[in-house]
């Protein structure tokens, strides 16, 4: 079963924006998916409609505490889709996971025992501390969305860096999943430019599908609603079906 995680410790490129509407789509295409939330700002959780208040388990108590799968995985009100939600809380876990033995696997021995999902996605926060470690040790490989504006390529080496540093103490079977263009705005030749350059280094890794800039797409989280479902023939909503084809392919082996 794959395991990505959507990892970029440069803020605001799109990752949890990702996370939700390709497992929406997904979800809607007939697949079971995991969202993992690994971000104590719990967009994720907050942008597949669930309720933070009304939570009884989050992944603070995956890394944490010893809870039941059982316990822990919630059914969203979207098709095919699963989450296992975040707090604010989660921000203390950083500090707790600091003095205890295998902090770097929590989340992999918890996700060892998950089995009933095509695919699994984790969303990242924004820093490469031991939430983004957990995230990259449990995962088989990972999503880099890369925003279309100047200092795009900010951060991405150090990413590639601490990924290369896992794979030799940690997880030598993480390989990079895939490069996603986001935030893209045909309008300017600086996202021209920047997509231009992202493919020059990187080539096949990255998609063919780009998410836009869309009115639509940043409207949606607030209503707690995926683009899929929120307005589904929208330009973001057309981006994110050409991306999950792609996914279907590269991840899920699913023929076109």
């Amino acid at each position: 079963m794959p395991v990505v995680a959507v990892a970029n410790q440069k803020g605001g490129v799109g990752k949890t924006t990702c996370c939700v509407n390709l497992a929406a789509e997904l979800g809607k295409r007939g697949h079971l998916i995991l969202v993992v939330d690994m971000d104590p700002q719990a967009h994720s959780t907050s942008g597949l409609g669930v309720d933070k208040s009304a939570l009884k388990y989050t992944t603070y108590d995956v890394l944490i505490n010893d809870v039941s799968i059982e316990e822990i995985i919630i059914c969203t009100p979207w098709q095919g889709v699963s989450v296992i939600p975040a707090t604010i809380d989660l921000a203390g876990a950083e500090v707790e996971l600091a003095g205890t033995l295998s902090r770097e696997t929590r989340l992999l021995r918890f996700l060892s025992k998950v089995d009933d999902f095509d695919l699994i996605l984790i969303d990242c926060p924004p820093s490469l501390g031991l939430l983004t470690i957990n995230s990259l040790v449990a995962a088989n490989s990972v999503l880099i969305p890369i925003q279309c504006e100047y200092y795009a390529l900010e951060g991405v080496s150090q990413l590639l860096k601490t990924i290369d540093l896992i794979k030799k103490h940690l997880s030598d079977g993480l390989t990079i999943g895939g490069i996603l263009l986001t935030m893209y705005d045909s309008r300017t030749r600086l996202s021209q430019e920047v997509a231009q350059e992202v493919r020059r280094q990187f080539g096949g890794m990255v998609f063919e599908a780009i998410i836009p800039r869309n009115v639509r797409l940043s409207e949606a989280p607030s209503y707690g609603q995926p683009i899929a479902y929120y307005d589904p023939s929208s330009t973001g909503a057309l981006a994110f079906q050409a991306l999950a084809e792609e996914v279907e392919r590269r991840w899920l082996a699913v023929k076109p």
